[in-house]
Order: C-alpha cells, then structure tokens, then sequence
C-alpha cells in the first residue's frame, strides 16, 4: 500500500511547531496525489491549511494509534519517527507517571525530580530472575538482563549511563549497583556489596556539586566494575574515573558551588574533632563563597558529613586517616583565602604573618617562610644557570589556584586508590560488570577545555552505540534467514579523526603546549591553517578569531579557546610540591608519591598492600624510569590514552545503555519541556537508535502472535494448520508490496508503518463486524422490543377493553343502583324535609297557636278582668248613677205619676164609667199574658244557669276568699316579722354604720396592704422571673453538661472500645508479629546451622586425613533446666552423662540482671550438691560402721528393728510434711501469680511448675515404696516370731521367766534404753526443726509485710503516674517481682531435689539393712521354724502398672532404629501403605518404654538423635516436597504425642482411660516439646520456600499471560523486548496447572496425615504466594492492565476459590489473601470517569494501598481502540479522596512473607497398644512391652 493512501479524511499527523516542537492535526479531507495543500483541523479548534515544501513534497508524519500510545518499547511504535518518540515518552511521563521506556537495546530514563516507591528491595525481588520484555522497563530490568547474560553466556557486561548534568545519571548507575549487591550476595564475610554502596556517598561528596542544572552533579566519570566469582557473587569492585573538573575547586559560576565535602566540612566545624581545622562559615573562604548559592534546599550538609565518615569507617579509613583527609581539604580551603600584594607590575608580596596562610602551613605542616616565598616567586632553569624569578599578583594568584586544584586532584585520586584498594578481592575474579557513570554531551554558552573533552568522550561512546545497535540488527536478520541490506547510518568516524588523529585537534594542542611562547591565539591560527575549509565538521565563528565549531553528532558546538593551553598542561611550580613533599605531616607526602609506593591507609605498613589489575586513575603508557615525568604529559593525552582504555573495556563487554533525558531546567517534578527533551534525544542517540530501526523492519511478529492479531482478517478457507504459511496467504493478500515485508525463520519483519496500516485494516475490519453485530442486534433487540411491545400491547388492550367492558356494566349497575338510590334517597330526602317541615310547621304552629291563645287568653283574661273591673266600675258607677237617678226618677215619677195617676184616675174614674172601654182592654191582655208566660220561663232558665254560674262564682269566691285569708294571715305574719326584722334593721345599721367605719379604715388599711404586697409581687415576680432566668440557664447549662457528659460518656465509651479493639488488635498484631520475629529468627538460624555445616563439609573436604582424638560435640539436653537454655545442636555420641550446655543462639537471651543471678544461684547450688554430697559420704561411713557394729552385736538387733521402725516413721512423716509444702506451695503460686507469670513470656514458672509435679509425682512413688517396706518389714517380724503366739497371762509369764533364765531381761532393758535416748533425740531435732521453721515463717512473714509496703508505695507512685507510664511501670515491677518470685521457687525446688535425692539414699540404705536382717534372721530360725513357715524373698517392686503399649530396644540398636525409621525411609511407601504419623507412634513409644524404664540418658539420646536426623534428611532432600510434608506432618504428630501423653491436665481431657494410662511417669519433656515445635517451625518454613519455588514459574504465566478465556484479550504489537506470549504451548504453564499442582499438594498433605489446621495454614500460604506474585506483575507491567485481563483475572480467581469450596477450606482464611487481586481485577473493570465512579473505587479497593490503585490506574491500557484510557483529572481525583487514608506507601506486596505458623493440639484417638510395625520398616530388632 503506497503511504500516500494512508492520508485520508480524519487521519491524524505531526506538523512542525516552533513552541510545541510537534502538534497534531487532522485532516479534513483526502490528500491526492499533486496537492499542495492539506487543510487541518488542530486540536485547539482552529483549522489550518498547511503547505507542501514544492522542493521534496514530504507529507507530515503520520501519528500512530491511540491503542500504540503509551508503549513501554518505543520501536514497537508502527510509525517511527521523532514526533511519534516525543509525544510517546510524554504520555508515558505525564499521563502514566512512567519515568522509563525502552528504544531498543537501551532504556530512556526521565528524571521525575521526585522521589518515587520503585526502587524498595521488593521492587528488586519482583524483578530478579525475570526477562527484560515481561516487566515495564527499568533500571533494575537492565541491570537484571546485565545479570542474567553475564551468568548465561560467561561474558563480561557493561551498564552505560549516560545523559546531561541533572538527568539523573549518578542516580541510575547508584540504583544499578545496588540491584547486584542485592541479588548476588557476596561470596564472603566482609560484605563487599556494602563496601560497594559505601563507595557512593565517598565519590559523591568529593566528586559532586551543584549546578545550576543539578543539585548533584557529578563532575567527573566513572567506570566501576563489578567483579563476581564462579557462582556469581559479588567479591569485589574497582573503580576508573575520568576527567575530574578541577577548575570548579577554584572557581564557580553564578548559583553553583563548590565539591560537597567543603560545605560539609564548614556545616560540621564546630565538633570537638574539628576545632583544630580552624574553619567557619562557607561564605569565609573564598573557593565557596564564589557562586553565591552555599546551601542546598532539602540538604543538611552537617547529617551528609556523618554519612560521608560513616562510609569511610566502613571501607576502613581510619579515624586517623578521616582526620588527615579533613585537615587536607581545610588546608585548600584556607589557601584560597591567601591574599597577594602588588610590590611592582612584576612581583607581589604577601602580608607578614598572613593568617590564612599561616593555618594552611600549620595544617600542611610545612614551613611557612618557604611557602611564603615560592607562592611569591618561582625557579627558572636554563642551559647555563637557574635563576630565582619573581611574579606579578595575577600570576601568583593562578599559581595557588594551580596548587589548591593539583592537592584536591591528588587528594581525590589517593582516595579512589584506597577504594579499589579497599573493594579489591584475593579471589579470583571470573567475571565483572561494568557500570559507566559519564556526563552527556554538553553545549554552553561558553564552552571551554572540559566540554571539549566531554564531547569528544562521547563522540566515542555515540560510534561503539552505533555500531552495537547495527550489529544487533544485521544478527537479528541473519538469525532470522532475511535478505540483509545495507543501512546507511550516520558514523561520526570524520569526527573523531579531527579530534584525535595526526594533526588532529588534540596533536595540535599538544604541540603548541610545548612550544616556548605558545598561546590560545596561536593555537587558534593553526587550527584554522589546518582545518578550515578541509573538513566540513570543522567551522569558524563570523564575528571572532579565538574560538571553532565542530560539528558534532548531537549539534554544532562553538569552543572558545581562551584556557585550553593552560587546561591542558594543568601547570604546577615543582618548589611549590617539593615544599609539600617536605611536610611533616605524614599523609601530605604520600599524595605526590608514585602509586606503587603509596602507604595504604589501612594497614600499618605498605607490604600489606595488593598491587590492583586496572589502575585506578588516569593509565599511562610510559616506561618505569619515566615516571618522573609522568605530570608532564598533558591532560588531553592523559584522557585520550584513558578512553581508548575504557573503548577497549566496552568492546571486550556486552554493553548496555541507559540514556538519561533531563525533562526541564526549572528541576519541576513530572514537567515535560518538549524542546529540552528534543535536543538531549538527539544528543544521546536515542532518534538514531529509531532511525535505523527505521531504515529496516522495526516491527516484528512471531507467527503465533500475528495470527492470533490478525486472525479476524483471515477467511476460514485461509486457516491453515500451518502458522506460517497461513500468515503467509495472508499478508501477499493484504499487503501488495512484498517489500514492505520479509518472512524470518521465526518472524514477519515489517517496514514502518505496516503495523499501523494492518491495525486500520484489523480497525476496520472489526469496526465492520461491530457494525454488523451491532445492527443484527440492534435489529434483533428492536425486534425482540416490538414483538414484546405488541405482545404487551395486546395484552394491554385485552385487559383494558375488559376493564373497560367490567367498568362499563359496572357503570350501568351503579348508574341503575344510582338512580334506584337517588329515588329513594330523594324520596326520603323529600320525605324528611317535609317531616322537618311539618314538624317545625307543627311546632310553630303550636307555639304561634300557643303564643297566640295565650296572648287570646291574656287578652281574654285582661278583657275579662277589664270587663270585671268595668262591669264592677260600671255596675257601681250604674248603681251610683241608678240610685241617684232612681232616686231623681222615683222622685220624677212619684211626682210624674202623681200627676198621671191623678190624671189618669181621672181618666177612670171617666172609663169606669164606660163599659166598651173595658172591653178593648181585655182582648189585647191574654196576648200579653202568654208573652209574659213563656218570658217568664225563659227567666227561669236563665236564672237557672246564672245560679249555676253564682255557685261556681261563689266557689271560686269562696276559694279566692280563703286564698286571700291565708294571704291576708301571712302577711300579717310578715308585718310582724317586718316590724321584728326594722328593729333588727336598726340595729344592723348601726353596726353597719360602724362596719362601714372600720371598713373604710380596713380599706385604708387594705390599700396600704395592697400597695406593699403590689411592690412585694412586682419585686417577687421580678425575683422569681430573674430566677426562672437563672433556673432557665441554669437548666440549659445542665442540659449542656449533661448533654456534654452523655456524650463525652459515649466517645469516651466509644474510644474506649475502640482503644480496646485497636488494642486487641494490636496485641494480636505483635503476636502474630513476635511470632512471625520468632520464626524468621528459626529461619535464621536454620539457615546459618545449614552454612555451619556447609562449611564444616568443605573444612573435611579441605583437610585429607582426619586428626584422631578427642571431637568437640555440642553439650546435650538436660530435662531440668530451662528451654532457654537448650540448643538444638545436639551431639550423636553422648559419652558424658551431664554437661554444661551453651545458650541457643535461637532463644531469645534473657535479661543480664536475671542471667548474672542465675547464674550465681547456681554456683550457690554447685556448692550446696558439694556439701551434701560429703555429707551423703559421710552418712553411708556411718552406716557402714554401724552395720559392722551391728555385726559384733547381734544382741541388740531388736533395738535396731525400733530405731528402723522409728526411722520409717520420721521418712513417712518427712514425705508428708514435703507433700504438704509442695501443695502448699503450689497453691501460694497460683494464688500470687498474676496473669503474666503463666503467659508464654514467663517459661521459666511453667517449667518450675512442671517439675514440682515431677518431685510430687515422684514422692507419691517414694511414699509408696516405704509401705511396700513397712509390709515387708511387718512380714518378717511375723515370720521370726512363734506360729502360735497366745496372748493369755500363763504363756506371757513363761516368756518372761524364759527370758529370765536366759538373761534377756538386762538386753530388753539396754534396748530399751537406747530406743528413749533416740527418740529423746529424735524429738529434740524434731524440736530444733520446728523452732527454725517458725523462724523462717516469721521472717518469711516479716518480708511479706515488707513486701506489701513496697507494693503499696509502689501503688501509690504508680496512681500518679500517667496511664502509659504507670502501665510500664506496673509491667517492669511485674516482671521483677516475678523473677524474684520464680528465683526463690527455683532454690526451694533445688532444695525439695536434695531432701529427694537424700531420702532416696535413704531408703537404699534401709534397702539393703533390711536385706542383712533378713539374712541374720534366717540364720537364727530353727530348721522346724522353716518348714512350718516359708519367708519369701525380700524385694522393692514399683507400683503395678500396664505396661502396653510401648516399643523396647536395646541402647546400640538406636543408631540403627533411627537409621531405618528416619533416615532411609521413602515417604511414599508409609504414606501409601501404612497409617499416618506411623515414625511418630513409634518414637514415641520407645521414648515411653525409656520413661518406663526411668533411663533419662536413654530418652535424651533418643530424642536428640531423632531431631539430629530429621535435619539431616530434610537437609538432603529439602527440595522435595513429599519428604518435608512427610516429615513436617510426623514433627507434629510426635508433638501432640509428647503433648498427650504428658499427664498435664490441659492435654488430657479427650484421652480415654486407657490413654491416661499411658501417660509419661517419670520424665517432663516439656523442653523438648519446645525444641520439637522449632523443628517443626523450620520444617514449615522450608515447606512453604519448596511449594514457592514450585508455583513461582507456573503463577504469572497461568494467572495473567493463558487466555483461560479464549479470545478475550489480544495480543499488542510488541518491540525489540518481546514479552512472554500469552499464547499456551507446550511449554507454558495454564491456571489447569497451578490447580493441578495444588491438587498434588493438597493430596500429599492428606496422605501424610497432616493436621487440617495445618493443612489450611499451608492453603492460605500458597494462596498467599498465588496473589501477591500475581499483584506484583500487574503492578509491574503496563501491558497487562486492560479490561479484558481484568476479566481474566476475576475468572481465574473464581476457579481457587472454586478449588477451595470443593476442598472446603474456604474458612481457612485463603480466599481473604486473595482479595488485594481481586480488587485489582475489579479496578480494571469498573468505569473510571465520573465523580460517583470515583467515590465507588474508593470505597471497593480497601485492601489495596493508595500507591497501588493509583498504579493501576496509571498503567490502565486499551487493548483495543474500543476501551478509553483513564483521564489525569480523574487520578487526581482518586488521589484527593484518598489522601487521607493511612496504609503503607510500599507499592509492591512482599511476596516473600511467611505468616507465622501454629500448631493446634490435635490428640490422636488411636490406641498405642493397638499399633502394628509392619516388617517392611526393618524394625525387628524392637519388641512391643
């Protein structure tokens, strides 16, 4: 594919920039052939349109893809060029925090000016024994493959470090150096490594210094090398430099200073030792006051002079010496203060009595008048005479500047002489690494003689890179089997030959150096006549005639040559060092001495010296006579010679390059100057390292990698089984120029650019197939979502048009029930209404008809009682008006009727007398009576009802008339009460009259009351409203305090608990911790017992004939004293029943206090055995006598029947009395002891506990033999007496008169008499005892008050002691009360042993008295006596025991029953065949058949030669497996035997009868039990490094690099360093074999019997190993930090934890140590964008540090262009949420951790007795008891 093809829409590019150096861009639109312009879009917004140069019509470089960014191996870049290089390594710095990359064979280091986690010793362990291509590039990965390559292929190896001042190489070389210390080891006591570290603070303070680019630059190169010997440890080192810039001792520019040790020394002037130097402040002297700047910031100058002289007391300076080197170093310093007068132009003076010259002479010791002189003058010598000339100030000024420059460079080669010296070997060196730490190319200002030679220095090294890098290449294509062709490179060989060749820069120098009046000026000209116009490096500046340009491989460089002559004859007056040599001071002269006869510091004289193989200094090549001369030759033939030197070394060497990249000349940490890095990658070859990779095929494929790249660019018909020929088909498919590759044997070469174009074609290819899947499934999933849609449509409107449907008819019944309701509520609504209505009409009618007839009635009433009153009013009125009208009318009619009745009487008297007129009147009279008839009746009826009505009227008047009476009858009552009650009235009103004066005066009263009680309320309630404010505060201020006390209560409960559970968990820590301490110190001293006896080997391998006689063997093991005091060493032949035994350098020392009072208690103790020894002697002479005594007497053997019986009685007696004391004293100390005295920190109380019940054990057995001798004394009585005894008088009387006869009464009555006296004396000792035992219990009372006053002191001194303290405090009396307490119980227990031994030597005498008597009473027994009664033998059984369960052998059968039973026995047999632990039951019941037998010397040998051989097997078969697991699984299994069988209380509670049976009687082995545990410690140890050493290779390449899940992850293109691949052959180990290998250890384990808990123990270790291996890599490797394996990760996890469900061990704590990973894994999967994402991880990642997650994020890469990297911002935000969090800032987990290891007590149930030995072991010689 033509490269223009590949400038399409969107394509990105490199275009130059002047401030940015490269920016990208992107096009805009396809570039055709002829255009001369590409539009761009910058990243900044704007678009750009970029012009064709129309001369060459170069395209701008292409930009490789993201997925390619960040690489570790920049030729793995598809497009290499010098913008892809840049932006690659400012990713990686920026972004990644990754300071080193890889360019091929070399390694590009920026120096981050910060200190960085990467360099811990976990760091070196993670990258030890690994390939440089596996892990992310690093100094220690360089120095490693250094390592690995000096070892594999027995070459020599060289480290070049190069760079500018301040990148950082002293730093890299220091760091590489420490990498082989560490790794390698030395072969020899004298810790040459550390000798080689040491060297480092030495060089840098004598040959660093300040610069304005550097804090720490180093001002001369160095080329150490490293020598190792056949086993590749380091045995010494040797050190070349080179070019030490000397000027600086005189002069320094602005901001820099001077050599470090000056300032050093000023910083430390006032120590006592430094007094005598006379120094000051650096601003004092002149040579460090010049540059303005004396301190650095960071740096204290006075701790960095301690390290100086600390490194020196190491490589052996002595103090001496240290002083010699100071006093030479102030001397320069006060000679810069030297001060010159100008007498004339031509002569100078100096000031008499000039001070500083004066210390400098006293310093030198040397003269100062001659001093004075030649610093001021100076010798001439010509063919005739010598002359005395004087000098001009100038001239002496610069002649002490040359002789403060010439001491210092003296000074600083005596010292590195001294260092070679020192790191020098006897042994033979076999081969070295070399490690070259030389400035870069440099380019100044102004440059002078030291840039020129710095240049040229590396114009030498930049051709050897050269030619190394071409020659890796044309190999590599030779080795692969391609058509090689020609690269054509830039080889600076013109360069060199005008710097070095005849006539050649530096010849030139020479020679005008030589010549009488030669100058720069001259040697300017001839530079010019010689070069100028001949050589096209060769140039002269426009504007001067005193300065060139050379055209160096990095840049051109102007050199100014003023100083270059004077440089480099480096010119000192020889007076001036004849007046030196002359000094007094003895280490002054030895600096100007030749080099064979310099005096090594070291040692006293100088035949001790050895002469060293590569010189120290600057080589020569001059003859022995011409030594004289050798400060003649100048400096740049002195450094030509030396670099010729050091090209050779290299080329003899396989080099390895370190190129320094100084980031920024501002020193700010992780900032990236792009134009400073440009220039210095130029500088240091790193582009031309690119540009030949470039010019050939930098990209290489194995074919297994580019088919499982490539693989979705292939057809299925393409696929062969082939690898080879199916890449083949391939490519000739997809890439049509076969130019742009080559097939390799083993590799596809690509051209530049080719990995990138098939990464477009695999881009695209994939983005057509996720285009594809992507619309398959989107179409699948819309499909999916419609038919779920419809089906959930219809089924949405089935259940709407039913509920519609169901609301529907329910709308219609409640719309009837509605309507039937509404009627009938309407109907009752109405039919209530009405009811109210009517209701209420009722009620108002009837209170309106009530109102109304009331009102009707009331009118009624009042009209009728009106009408009444009226009808009275008006009836009286009438009455009055009718009789007085009446009476008028009467009167009138009286007179009227008078008058008619005379008028009519006339009238009749006329009518009488007519007849007619009568008749008239009686016809119209009847009519008149009928009317007046029925009127009459009317009346009647009328009458009638009025009389009804009157008698009613009278009734009711009759009624009202009582009525009224009654009324009229009360009221007159009432009057009378009335005129009662007035009288009572006046009375009243008089005292109410009075009342009212008293009440006006009670008012006045009351208001005068009232005001005071209103001033007495206004001021109550302003008192009780000012309290109820108080009451108020008061209140809230309680609440506050009880609030305040509530909650201080809480947090002080809450801190409290939370101190109690820190404090738990802390405890537990140190425990686990102590624990962990005390096993690495077994470990340790395993390890240091192996090279004991390793050296032991080799020292008989040495020695040809043994020496006969006497061997020294380790003392052996005595079971009464202390576990502290036993050593495992223990001896095979044991011809010495007791020895003294050395303490154990496995134990932890006692305090020396206690040590020096136990100590001499057992001296004290030696000399009490002594005396009681004598006096056991002295007592059996007794015995003797007394039995010979008894031999003339016989007569008085009754009385000594009585004295025994006596003496049986006070034995009996005695042992209970020291039963009692022991009980007594076992019940006081486990009253008085405290929680600590039985804590694992006070063995020595267990083990004096421990052996008080073995004295009582054993007392209970001597008490049981004394009844045993009473019985038998009591049967022989009875024996010597008659059979029939008869108890009457008769027969008591004939004895007596038969004793009369025979004279037996006097003997009866001697014995007798002695017995009294004996008992007399008997109860006078016993007397005497109990007065001395009430003595010692008062005094022993008197110091147990003494005792509780000084613990109440005590007490109260404590209670004013802070809590801290007093607990300390309490602790420390503790302890000592506790040592004093275990002292007094261990002499009581010393002397309980002697009353012990005394009584046993006791009872063997009354032993064999009682034998003799038995004899004498044989003899004097009739023969009759006999036969009637038989005497059985007299003998001293032990208690009847059951004896099972127990193995018997003889004492020369042991050697053999070890050697069979440990030594050559094949585990596999017994763990098969046999059942677990047999070898454990075994030892053990031989070790409880010696118990039985009381043969401690029997069991010591046993055991120590069990241990002893166990060693030794693991010793020879340590790396296998299923021996240490067989033999760990027995130690213990015979540790719980030991534990078991004890017959201590705690281990016998899940023993059967018969098991308590079986007990231990004799013997405590609670010592061994302790050296058993440390054996089985040791095994354990060794257990976990041989499953490490398995699983180490198996665990990186089966947990990250197998694709356990096929297809996931990708393979990158890789670089020059390939990585392991990920792709499983036959070779490579998968996670199926780490789960195998796990099986297979799981499976022996269980086979072996081994404890579970134990078993989990060694799971959890494994698992242990598997995560933090695993953790590591992925720290270390940037490739391996992807989602994908991530996913990898978590699956392979969940296959051990799989494994573990299915071994059910998951409680044993091995899925836990896998949690670190599996957060890891997590970390790499979850989003890592926003905020939330953020908090998430931190809240998921606890057990990860914040190094780590920080690393991980970091290194975070997508495999694929589809995955996103991890924005800065977001690391930052991470870093923020977890700034807080405390955890280590180690980064790396160690991986080399062992937890400590417990053996729980697991009893056995199997039955001793029970056991079979099969006849395959060999044991026949053994029998079961």
């Amino acid at each position: 594919m033509a490269a223009s093809e590949l400038y399409t829409k969107f394509a990105r590019v490199w275009i130059p920039d002047p401030e940015e150096v490269w920016k990208s861009a992107e096009l805009l639109k396809d570039y055709k052939p002829g255009d001369k312009v590409l539009l761009l879009h910058l990243e900044d917004g704007r678009d750009l349109e970029y012009r064709l140069d129309p001369k060459t019509k170069e395209l701008p470089h292409l930009r490789n893809p993201d997925i390619l960014v960040g690489e570790n191996d920049l030729t793995a870049l598809s497009y290499l060029h010098e913008p892809a290089v840049l932006h690659n390594l400012r990713v990686r710095f920026i972004d990644s925090k990754l300071i080193y990359t890889y360019c091929g064979i070399v390694l590009v280091a920026i120096n981050p000016y910060e200190q960085l986690p990467i360099y811990g010793e976990d760091i070196i362990n993670a990258y030890s024994g690994q390939n440089m291509g596996d892990m992310d590039p690093h100094i220690f990965a360089v120095a490693e493959e250094a390592y690995k390559q000096m070892a594999r292929d027995e070459r020599n190896q060289s480290i070049i470090v190069s760079g500018e001042s301040g990148a950082g190489k002293t730093v890299s070389a220091k760091y590489a150096m420490r990498y082989f210390a560490t790794v390698s080891g030395s072969a020899s006591e004298a810790n040459v490594e550390e000798k080689v570290l040491a060297s480092n603070p030495i060089m840098e303070s004598i040959g660093n210094a300040k610069t304005t680019r550097n804090d720490n630059s180093s001002r001369f190169g160095k080329y150490i090398e490293i020598g190792f010997d056949k086993r590749h440890r380091i045995i010494g080192a040797n050190m070349r430099t080179y070019l030490l810039e000397k000027s600086r001792v005189v002069f320094q520019a602005e901001e820099e200073r001077n050599y470090h040790i000056f300032y050093q020394l000023c910083a430390s002037a006032k120590l006592p030792e430094f007094k005598m130097l006379r120094l000051g402040d650096a601003n004092n002297f002149h040579y460090t006051k010049q540059g303005g700047s004396p301190v650095i910031e960071g740096v204290d100058d006075a701790k960095e002079m301690a390290q100086t002289r600390q490194a020196c007391t190491l490589l052996g300076i002595s103090e001496s010496y240290q002083m010699g080197i100071f006093r030479i170093l102030a001397g320069i310093l006060h000679l810069g203060n030297v001060g010159f007068m100008s007498r004339d132009s031509d002569s100078c003076t100096i000031p008499p009595k000039h001070e500083p010259l004066s210390i400098f002479c006293d310093l030198m010791a040397v003269d100062f008048e001659e001093m004075c002189h030649w610093l001021c003058h100076r010798k001439l010598a010509t063919a005739a005479e010598t002359y005395i000339k004087p000098i001009s100030k100038l001239q002496a000024t610069n002649a002490r500047d040359a002789l403060a420059k010439h001491i210092y460079a003296k000074l600083f080669n005596w010292i590195v002489d001294h260092v070679n010296q020192v790191l020098h070997s006897a042994v033979k060196q076999h081969s070295f690494i070399g490690v070259l730490d030389i400035y870069g190319f440099e380019t100044f200002e102004i440059n002078s003689f030291e840039q020129f030679c710095i240049n040229y220095a590396n114009e030498k090294l930049q051709q050897q890179f050269n030619m190394h890098v071409f020659k890796l290449e044309q190999e590599e294509y030779m080795k692969e089997q391609i058509p090689w062709t020609l690269i054509d490179f830039y080889d600076n060989q013109p360069c060199i030959n005008l710097i070095e060749s005849k006539l050649g820069i530096l010849d030139l120098l020479d020679e005008e150096c030589k010549m009488p009046k030669g100058t720069d000026d001259t040697w300017a000209q001839k530079l010019y006549n010689t070069h100028l116009n001949k050589c096209a490096l060769f140039e002269k500046p426009r504007l001067s005639n005193k300065a060139f340009i050379i055209q160096h491989f990095a840049d051109k460089v102007e050199y100014q040559c003023e100083g270059f002559l004077e440089k480099n004859k480096d010119t000192v007056f020889e007076e001036q060092i004849k007046v030196l040599k002359s000094s007094k001071f003895k280490m002054l002269p030895e600096l100007f001495q030749d080099d064979e006869k310099a005096i090594s510091p070291s040692s006293a004289t100088s035949s001790g010296r050895t002469l060293l193989t590569r010189t120290p200094a600057k080589p020569t090549k001059g003859r022995p006579g011409q030594a004289a001369k050798e400060h003649k030759k100048t400096v740049g033939h002195q450094f030509r010679n030396s670099l010729h030197l050091l090209m050779e070394t290299l080329n003899a060497t396989t080099p390895h390059y370190v190129r320094c990249i100084k980031p920024n000349d501002f020193k700010f940490p992780f900032t990236f100057d792009e134009k400073r890095a440009v220039q210095q990658l130029r500088a240091c070859g790193v582009l031309e390292t690119i540009r030949i990779s470039a010019a050939g095929f930098p990209s290489r494929w194995t074919y297994q990698e580019f088919f499982s790249r490539y693989r979705v660019l292939m057809k299925q018909k393409d696929v062969l089984s082939e690898r080879k020929q199916t890449c083949k088909n391939v490519l000739e498919k997809l890439i049509e120029d076969k130019d742009k590759y080559q097939f390799g044997k083993t590799k596809i070469f690509f051209r530049a650019g080719q990995v990138a174009y098939l990464e477009k074609l695999r881009a695209d290819k994939l983005r057509a197939a996720c285009i594809r899947i992507q619309k398959t499934i989107r179409g699948w999933l819309l499909r999916k979502k419609f038919l779920r849609m419809r089906k959930a449509a219809i089924t949405v409107q089935r259940y709407v048009r039913g509920h519609q449907a169901r609301c529907y008819a329910k709308f219609l019944r409640r719309t009837k029930a509605a309507t039937i309701i509404q009627k009938y509520w309407r109907m009752y609504v109405i039919r209530q209404r009405y009811k109210i209505w009517r209701t209420a009409t009722i009620v108002l009618q009837s209170y309106l008809r009530g109102y109304l007839a009331r009102n009707r009635y009331r009118k009624i009433l009042r009209e009728h009682k009106a009408v009444i009153i009226q009808k009275w009013v008006r009836g009286w009125l009438a009455r009055t008006y009718y009789k007085r009208s009446m009476h008028a009318i009467i009167y009138l009619q009286c007179c009227f009727r008078r008058m008619m009745a005379k008028r009519e009487l006339k009238k009749l008297k006329i009518e009488a007398r007519s007849v007619e007129r009568y008749k008239k009147l009686h016809i119209g009279m009847e009519n008149k009576i009928m009317q007046l008839q029925r009127k009459v009746d009317e009346q009647n009826k009328d009458y009638k009802c009025l009389m009804e009505k009157l008698t009613n009227l009278e009734g009711i008047y009759n009624s009202e008339t009582e009525k009224l009476r009654s009324d009229l009858e009360r009221l007159q009552l009432s009057e009378e009460e009335a005129k009662i009650a007035t009288g009572r009235v006046l009375s009243l009103q008089e005292e109410i009259a009075k009342l009212r004066k008293d009440l006006e005066q009670t008012q006045c009263e009351k208001k005068s009351i009232e005001e005071c009680a209103d001033r007495y309320k206004q001021e109550t309630e302003q008192l009780v409203s000012n309290l109820k404010e108080e009451n108020t505060l008061l209140k809230q201020e309680k609440e506050a305090l009880n609030h305040l006390i509530v909650e201080q209560a809480k947090e002080m409960t809450e801190t409290m608990e939370k101190k109690l559970i820190e404090e738990t968990k802390q405890l537990e820590l140190d425990l686990n911790d102590e624990r962990l301490r005390y096993q690495n110190l077994l470990n340790e001293f395993s390890r240091l017992e192996e090279r004991y006896d390793d050296l032991k080997e080799e020292m008989t391998l040495m020695v040809n004939v043994p020496k006969p006689g006497h061997r020294r063997t380790d003392s052996t093991h005595s079971s009464n004293e202390s576990e502290y005091t036993f050593s495992s060493e223990i001896a095979e032949t044991e011809d010495i029943p007791s020895r003294t035994e050395e303490p154990s350098e496995k134990k932890v020392p006692l305090d020396m206090s206690l040590f020096l009072k136990l100590q001499k208690r057992v001296t004290e103790l030696e000399q009490e055995k002594q005396v009681m020894q004598d006096e056991l002697d002295r007592k059996e002479e007794q015995v003797l006598r007394s039995k010979a005594k008894e031999e003339e007497r016989p007569q008085i053997r009754g009385a000594e029947l009585e004295y025994e019986s006596l003496k049986r009685q006070e034995l009996e007696s005695e042992n209970k009395k020291l039963k009692n004391e022991l009980n007594e004293l076992r019940k006081a100390l486990s009253e008085k002891s405290a929680p600590e005295v039985t804590a694992p920190g006070a063995p020595a109380y267990r083990v004096l506990m421990e052996q008080l019940t073995s004295v009582s054990e054993e007392l209970d057995v001597r008490k049981e033999e004394v009844l045993i001798l009473r019985s038998q004394l009591v049967s022989q009585k009875e024996a010597i007496q008659p059979k029939n005894t008869m108890t009457d008088s008769t027969i008591l009387l004939e004895d007596v008169q038969k004793m009369k006869d025979k004279g037996e009464i006097a003997q009866a009555y001697i014995g007798l008499k002695e017995t009294n006296r004996l008992l007399e004396s008997q109860l006078q000792s016993q007397k005497r005892s109990h007065e001395n035992e009430a003595e010692a219990l008062r005094g022993e009372i008197q110091s147990l008050k003494e005792e509780n006053n000084r613990q109440q002191q005590l007490l109260a001194q404590n209670l004013q002691l802070p809590p801290e303290a007093r607990i300390e405090a309490s602790l420390q009396h503790e302890i000592t009360r506790l040592t004093n307490e275990n002292l007094d119980l261990m002499e009581q227990l010393e002397k309980q042993d002697k009353t012990v031994r005394k009584l046993k030597k006791q009872l063997k005498v009354f032993a064999k008295k009682i034998g003799e008597l038995e004899v004498g009473q044989m003899e004097n027994i009739s023969p009759g006596q006999i036969i009637d009664e038989p005497i059985r033998p007299v003998n001293i059984p032990r208690k009847e025991k059951d004896f099972q369960g127990m193995l018997e052998y003889k004492k020369e059968d042991e050697q053999k029953l070890v050697k069979n039973l440990i030594l050559e026995l094949k585990p596999r047999g017994v763990a098969v065949n046999l059942i677990p632990g047999l070898p454990a039951y075994i030892l053990f019941m031989c070790v409880r058949h010696a118990d039985y037998l009381n043969d401690d010397q029997k069991v010591r040998s046993l055991l120590t030669s069990t241990i002893n051989s166990i060693k030794k097997v693991l010793k020879k078969r340590g790396d296998d497996f299923e021996t240490v697991s067989f033999w760990l699984s027995n130690t213990c299994r015979f540790l719980h035997c030991l534990k078991q069988y004890s017959g201590e209380e705690g281990f016998m509670k899940h023993n059967t009868s018969r098991q308590n049976e079986h007990c231990l009687t004799n013997f405590d082995l609670a010592e061994y039990r302790q050296v058993l545990s440390d054996l089985a410690i040791q095994i354990y140890q060794q257990l976990v490094r041989v499953l490490e050493n398995i699983l180490q290779p198996m665990i990186v390449s089966g947990m990250l690099e197998h694709e356990t899940i096929q297809g996931v992850s990708g393979v990158k293109p890789t670089g020059l360093r390939k990585r392991t691949s990920s792709i499983a052959d036959e070779g490579t180990y998968t996670l199926d074999s780490i789960l195998r290998q796990l099986n297979s250890f799981h499976s022996v384990m269980c086979q072996h019997g081994m404890d579970p808990e134990l078993i989990k123990q060694v799971v959890k270790q494994m698992f242990y190993i598997v995560g933090a291996v695993t953790l590591n890599n992925l720290l270390l490797r940037k490739d391996m930090c992807s989602w994908s394996k991530g996913m990898q990760i978590r699956y392979n996890v969940s296959q051990l934890e799989e494994w573990l469900r299915d071994k059910n061990l998951m409680n044993s704590g091995a899925k836990e140590t896998l949690e670190p990973l599996i957060q890891a894994a997590q970390l790499l999967q979850v989003k890592k964008k926003t905020d939330d994402d953020a908090e998430a991880i931190c809240s998921m990642c606890n057990a990860l540090t914040t190094a780590q997650i920080v690393k991980v994020l970091n290194l975070y890469t997508p495999v694929n262009e589809f995955e996103e990297r991890v924005s800065v911002s977001f690391i930052r935000t991470i870093q923020m949420r977890l700034r807080d969090r405390k955890d280590s800032p180690q980064l790396l987990m160690d991986a080399k951790h062992i937890f400590p290891v417990t053996f729980p007590f697991n009893p056995s149930s199997l039955a001793l007795e029970t056991i079979q030995i099969p006849a395959s072991l060999g044991l026949g010689f053994i029998s079961r008891v």
